[in-house]
């Protein structure tokens, strides 16, 4: 049924075809097979049980008139058993919905989460504001059109079904008369469809740049309000909201025609009917129970079909949101297996390693030959643009060299640099690079089975002993970005949480530059000693790391 949603919706024009669209949605829902299937069979349940309260109300009708022969005890406790039916399994409908819609939207949004920190390192990427809005919102239509919409369509054609018969059983011209309306909004939904989906991937897209202007307008706040731009920032913002008000009034518009159309579609078929069953009544060809029956019968079929105009935005924006994540998942997985760990001491050797970017303007790093014997200390140097965060990005395996290879040694074998070999790799990074949470939560990144003990050894490595005089030491929290500490603080705390690590090459960018002199070499100095016999590379320019360097590699700008 998923598939056959996605061909009626026609992503024509998209990036995606239906097959592609219907086949990612097809395997989604595998993931959301016991709520939609409870919900599918729920719904039809619901709509016997409104079945049975027309035939119990006809007949209610029939006797009250002395038409039908019954009691008032039989009809009364027909219809309170039909109406508590209802009551309970409506409630349990909400319940599934609650507790397993949740769920299934969890899961997906966790099994995208890991493959996005699964997929390489592209330095160029979505804005976060944009991946957080396909992950969030995105997930959460593409979860209720499989498992709320599509069960709830499948009810709207058993209910537009049930209905028919049940009219054409009692009336065939009749019937036929209020179905005609049909063909009419199968046309109409095809140009709908197409025109519909083109102003949602706009609208979703505006939206995107919404989340990502208010992300950086809190992220970067104080950077605002010291440049003084602060309404500059509020009009970009007001411009986006000004271009989304624009795109959700056409999608408006059309949304209002088409339902419009369809209504009076509706309602001439309703009057039909009715005028019909109080000329037949005047006749009296017809009881009063059977004009009751076909007026309900007749909304009945007309319910159906508004719930098709109200199921279209939906399936649109499942579609489009289908696209969204697809292109998510999109970014080819990084290599996965056992880590690959080498022994004692380990070097990184460079031969003829070139990486420029894919717009091929310029090579960053141009044929590099560079032997980071094991066990050396290194300084990596060079201006701005020079290429010294693309090199470590290299050596993490963040990034595959355009030319040339990068192999990890130790004395007894040689391996390609690649994700697997990261674990021989101890990664300061610069900036503060603390996630919300606790310190003992941030330690821990670095080995979830530290001890306190261990975790305490570290900070002291990292001349970070001012946590234990915090009031909740290892447990006190810190903010984003390591809120609440200060930049040397929070530094320090990186420097200890990648000590922790049991990696023999330590990779240190910038890790003491907001620290003062005399703490950057007492903390080096000890760094020096815990990590002796294993492989230092420094990119900075400071004094105190240039003094403990044997070697020094120049990176000169292309």
């Amino acid at each position: 049924m998923i598939r056959r949603l996605a061909r009626w919706v026609s992503p024509r024009g998209g990036r995606y075809g239906v097959r592609q669209v219907g086949a990612w949605l097809w395997r989604a829902a595998c993931t959301m097979r016991l709520q939609a299937t409870f919900n599918a069979l729920s719904g039809t349940v619901m709509v016997a049980l409104d079945f049975a309260f027309i035939w119990a109300t006809k007949h209610a009708v029939d006797w009250a008139t002395g038409h039908a022969e019954t009691t008032l005890a039989v009809i009364t406790a027909t219809l309170v058993a039909i109406m508590v039916a209802q009551v309970g399994l409506g409630m349990a409908m909400r319940w599934v919905k609650a507790m397993l819609g949740v769920r299934a939207q969890n899961a997906m949004q966790q099994r995208l989460f890991a493959r996005l920190l699964h997929s390489r390192w592209v330095g160029r990427d979505r804005h976060s504001g944009d991946v957080l809005n396909r992950m969030e919102r995105d997930v959460r239509d593409v979860v209720s059109a499989i498992a709320d919409t599509a069960p709830s369509m499948l009810a709207v054609g058993v209910r537009l079904a049930g209905a028919f018969l049940f009219l054409y059983a009692m009336h065939a011209r009749l019937a036929i008369t209020v179905i005609v309306v049909l063909p009419a909004f199968v046309l109409l939904s095809r140009f709908y469809m197409t025109r519909m989906r083109s102003l949602t991937h706009a609208v979703r897209t505006t939206d995107s740049q919404v989340q990502s202007l208010l992300q950086e307008g809190v992220q970067h706040r104080m950077v605002v309000k010291t440049l003084e731009q602060t309404d500059t920032v509020v009009r970009r913002l007001a411009n986006v909201h000004a271009r989304l008000l624009a795109e959700v009034r056409r999608r408006t518009v059309l949304s209002s025609l088409s339902a419009s159309t369809l209504t009076a579609g509706f309602g001439a078929c309703y009057l039909i009917a009715f005028l019909w069953g109080v000329g037949e009544l005047h006749a009296g060809t017809i009881t009063y129970g059977m004009l009751t029956a076909f007026v309900q019968l007749v909304g009945q079929i007309q319910g159906p079909f508004r719930d098709m105009t109200r199921f279209v935005p939906v399936l649109v924006g499942a579609i489009t949101a289908a696209e969204r994540l697809m292109e998510l998942e999109e970014a080819p997985i990084e290599e996965q297996g056992p880590p690959l760990r080498l022994q004692g001491a380990v070097g990184i050797k460079m031969e003829g390693v070139t990486y420029r970017y894919a717009d091929g303007r310029r090579d960053i790093i141009h044929r590099l030959d560079h032997d980071f014997a094991p066990g050396s200390h290194t300084a990596i140097l060079g201006e701005t643009g020079a290429g010294k965060t693309t090199l470590v990005r290299l050596v993490l395996a963040l990034m595959q060299p355009t030319e040339g290879r990068i192999t990890f040694y130790d004395s007894t074998r040689a391996l390609p640099c690649g994700p697997r070999t990261r674990c021989n790799l101890v990664y300061v990074p610069q900036g503060n690079t603390l996630l919300s949470g606790t310190i003992r939560d941030n330690l821990l990144l670095g080995r979830p089975t530290a001890t306190d003990d261990e975790l305490r050894a570290a900070l002291a490595d990292a001349q970070a002993d001012f946590v234990f005089s915090l009031p909740d030491g290892l447990d006190t929290r810190c903010g984003e970005q390591g809120g609440g500490l200060s930049e040397g603080q929070s530094q320090r705390i990186a420097v200890a949480r990648a000590l922790l690590r049991d990696g023999s090459i330590l990779l240190l960018d910038e890790a003491t530059s907001a620290l003062d002199p005399a703490t950057e070499r007492r903390m080096l100095a000890t760094i020096s000693r815990r990590m002796a016999g294993r492989t230092l590379l420094f990119i900075t320019h400071r004094p105190a790391a240039l003094d403990l360097c044997a070697e020094v590699l120049r990176l000169e700008r292309l």
